[in-house]
């Protein structure tokens, strides 16, 4: 295999390459699955100097990745439950992203934590805060505040003025999680890690009992071929069942899915500068400060139907509408939600459990030799599950080089802040308002530059894009020519967030977005026309599950629309 450092261009002209890369040569490492554990595994393996290739057959963070509450965070409700490891840990984590691997994707949030007890709470919940900073929450942001009912109403007025005494306020980070998860795989690349979507894994390929690769297949091209590789790594989420039953055998411990619903409102629909955590009878409610929106949600119900597209419920938006309404002065109504997005949480179940005994925690297991699989966990930590992971391999591959992800930044990390203090002279060469360019640093880094290169022979790739003006010209393009999305819901749903943040739900931006990516992957207006109308169509299904009242009706309403990605077999989660 020929490695190619320090590029990390992920686009249409370098799939036959890659192709060929993995198929002509053994591979240490072949991991499946592109979500931010997958990644991550892919970065961390490539980085201690082994032959890496990473496949997912839809596209990079297109499952829970991309589904989260987009938080980078300790888990401060983990600190009721005594899980003071996996708080410790994940802050760690959080503040490794702030400040060194992804400074550019991961950012401060202020949040209030609202008191309704005039006694006993405020100490109670300020010892949690408390221990929450010392353990690591307060490394790069300010400490709790405590604040009075009129101080809390002063940073938050639109909360109900009988819905608290006062408030805590206290920081966590926030990420786009679909963005973040494709830089991590975009820096394994630039490591000389062959990166691939659209790439699914049919079969495992077993020799005596041992798993010696797997057989793929293209899914843009139909074609199949054998990669061959000395440990396989399943990254696979609420797949991670399916993958493991190749085999033949069992794994050895089970996924099960809940499914987290999440909605999103206008931002001046609620009057507030920081972000809330509620508690529920069940869990917290987060309303996020998400751009020009705000980020609401979730809930937390089993799911045993259709593991690529979850469906909402009505009942599951007005769960959450009932309990943020709870504490709002002017509630929300449907009217007022922008978006909403389903993503299913992968739990641990050993064989013997129930739902009861569900974890957050992630596992490792080496169900057979050569086959590695690991699940669970929560995205703040997919870097240490990333390094579990490959430190497993190692039972296959005899003794390999320590993690080095702690120390390795991100695509676009080197330099930001640099070019960040650089912003106003960067807006007066461009043309652009500072404004945009700032917004723009953090979605790319120090990758800006070749963003704006794009529109150096076509000026109207520096036009925002119509009907989602959030959004430049040259970011369509270039989500197809180095990020690699191969297809229209690619775009929309993932390298931008049109499918959750506009009222259309990107269905007015489908044709312009649909023109600008076409020549460059090469569409006819057949294909055109056909991303157009199976985008449309996934949007109207999408709309009409959250029109219903189960599971079941929801599911079936839901995959009613084509899937631009139909060659792939549907998967049920796991009971």
């Amino acid at each position: 295999m020929t490695m190619h450092p320090y590029s990390a261009q992920l686009g249409p002209s370098s799939r036959a390459e890659s192709w060929r890369e993995l198929t002509e040569r053994e591979l240490d490492v072949l991991v499946i699955g592109g979500g931010v554990t997958g990644a991550g595994t892919a970065l961390d393996a490539v980085t201690r100097g082994l032959r890496t290739g990473l496949v997912e057959a839809r596209d990079f963070a297109s499952g829970t990745s991309s589904r989260s509450s987009k938080l980078f965070h300790g888990g401060l409700r983990y600190l009721e439950q005594l899980n003071f490891a996996l708080v410790a840990e994940a802050l760690k984590e959080r503040e490794l992203m702030m400040t060194r691997i992804a400074p550019h994707l991961v950012h401060p949030v202020a949040f209030l934590y609202p008191l309704s007890h005039r006694a006993w709470e405020r100490p109670y919940v300020a010892t949690g805060i408390a221990m929450y900073d010392q353990m690591g929450g307060a490394r790069s942001v300010p400490r709790q505040k405590h604040l009075t009912k009129s101080g809390t109403m002063k940073m938050f007025p639109g909360l109900k003025n009988d819905a608290m005494v006062g408030s805590i306020r206290y920081y966590d980070c926030q990420a786009d999680d679909a963005r973040h998860t494709m830089t991590v795989a975009r820096t394994a690349a630039q490591y000389g890690a062959i990166v691939r979507n659209s790439t699914e894994v049919v079969s495992l390929i077993t020799e005596a009992d041992r798993v010696v690769g797997a057989k793929i297949r293209d899914v843009e091209t139909g074609e199949t071929a054998d990669v061959r590789a000395k440990v396989v790594i399943n990254c696979t989420g609420v797949w991670t069942d399916d993958i493991q039953k190749m085999t033949g055998g069992k794994g050895r411990f089970r996924v099960r899915a809940s499914k987290g619903v999440h909605i999103l409102v206008p931002r001046d629909r609620i009057a507030g500068e920081v972000g809330l955590i509620l508690r529920t009878e069940k869990s917290v409610l987060f309303v996020i400060p998400w751009g020009q929106q705000w980020l609401i949600g979730t809930t937390d119900t089993d799911w045993a139907l259709d593991v690529a597209h979850p469906a909402a419920t009505s009942k599951d938006i007005d769960y959450i509408l009932e309990h943020v309404n709870t504490v709002l002065a002017s509630p929300l109504t449907r009217d007022d939600i922008l978006g909403v997005f389903a993503g299913l949480r992968p739990l641990l179940a050993g064989e013997s459990e129930d739902t009861s005994a569900l974890s957050r925690e992630h596992a490792v297991a080496r169900p057979q030799p050569g086959l590695i699989s690991i699940a669970g966990g929560k995205y703040t930590t997919y870097r240490v599950m990333a390094a579990d992971a490959v430190d497993a391999a190692a039972q296959d591959l005899g003794p390999i080089k320590e993690s080095v992800t702690e120390v390795t930044p991100l695509v676009g990390a080197d330099g930001y802040a640099a070019m960040l203090n650089l912003k106003h002279e960067i807006a007066a060469e461009s043309g652009l308002p500072e404004w945009r360019i700032e917004h723009l640093l953090n979605r790319y880094g120090s990758k800006l530059y070749d963003v704006l290169a794009l529109s150096k022979d076509d000026e109207s790739l520096l036009e925002p894009v119509t009907n989602a003006d959030e959004y430049l010209r040259c970011e369509i393009a270039y989500a197809v020519t180095d990020e690699g999305a191969m297809h229209l819901e690619d775009v929309l749903a993932r390298r931008t967030r049109m499918s959750i943040e506009t009222k259309h739900r990107g269905v007015d931006a489908a044709a312009e977005v649909a023109d600008i990516i076409a020549p460059i992957l090469g569409w006819t207006q057949e294909q055109r026309d056909a991303e157009v109308e199976s985008y449309t169509e996934r949007v109207a299904a999408e709309v009409k599950s959250q029109e219903l009242d189960t599971d079941e009706a929801s599911d079936a309403a839901r995959l009613s629309a084509p899937d631009p990605r139909p060659q792939l077999r549907k998967v049920v989660a796991t009971r």
